[in-house]
């Protein structure tokens, strides 16, 4: 596929997986949007990644910091510093000694503010690319 498909497929994934994650926000299960929400970000990064390396497949890591590094799209200290707090949601949701304890952080009060902190955060990546 040319690059011009390539961040598309990323760019449509994450939008998909953004669905799941307000449907998922709706329902009332805020850990597994919040943890939806890291792949979403995870996605449009790895888009960005596919531009910024003329189509190089991206690597198969999870850490958003990583990510936004290895993009050539410059980010400032307070979106680094949001991407590191929300790379918790991916670990934290997986595996069961810290499930449990993410499942009694994740109210509906801090969900949303990172919900909507991460969809502000997806369309200003997607508007850095497209």
């Amino acid at each position: 596929m040319d690059i011009k498909e390539h961040i598309r497929y990323w760019i449509n994934s994450a939008e998909h997986d953004l669905e799941t994650a307000e449907t998922l926000y709706a329902a009332g299960k805020y850990d597994w949007c919040l943890f939806i929400t890291h792949i979403v970000i995870e996605k449009i990064l790895k888009a960005a990644y596919v531009l910024s390396h003329n189509n190089d497949i991206p690597p198969k890591i999870h850490n958003l910091v990583r990510l936004a590094e290895l993009s050539s799209i410059t980010f400032n200290e307070e979106e680094l510093l949001f991407l590191d707090q929300i790379n918790d949601f991916n670990i934290e949701a997986r595996y069961p000694d810290y499930k449990f304890s993410f499942y009694k952080t994740c109210t509906k009060e801090f969900t949303s503010e990172y919900f909507n902190k991460s969809k502000e955060l997806f369309l200003c990546i997607k508007s850095r690319i497209v």
